[in-house]
């Protein structure tokens, strides 16, 4: 599979967009750093998957309550309100990427330095209910 130039900018300005969200919330959230990590990610999620895909993703009926609580949370952050903007943001994105996170552990269980620490007590705990939360 070839990867384009304007996939290659979507991966670029997503990765700016989580340096400057994390940026914001190590300067106790900082509203514009914040803001502007958003629209980075969402600039950059809009050149690697496209629009028209990314617009299906977001308007699906089953993600419809996620996507209101994301952007919710970016209009309330970039209304003044950086920490509960935040929050809001957090239960959007659980809500609208949770399905992928047992596949994402499961590929961060085989990257060697990462598995060693997904392999903690605690935190392989946390991760096995995340995998398989049926088993628990």
């Amino acid at each position: 599979m070839e990867v384009t130039n304007m996939q290659k900018l979507g991966v670029g300005l997503s990765s700016f967009g989580v340096f400057f969200l994390l940026l914001g919330v190590l300067l106790l959230f900082d509203k514009g750093l914040l803001a502007i990590g958003n629209l980075f990610c969402l600039a950059g999620l809009g050149c690697v998957m496209g629009l028209e895909k990314s617009s299906s993703f977001f308007l699906q009926p089953e993600r419809k309550k996620g996507s209101a609580a994301f952007l919710g949370g970016i209009v309330v952050l970039l209304s003044g309100y950086p920490f509960i903007g935040m929050l809001i943001e957090a239960y959007g994105f659980v809500a609208l990427f949770g399905g992928f996170f047992p596949m994402a552990i499961s590929f961060l269980r085989q990257v060697p330095v990462i598995s060693l620490l997904l392999a903690l007590p605690g935190v392989s705990d946390i991760c096995d209910r995340i995998v398989d939360p049926k088993s628990q």
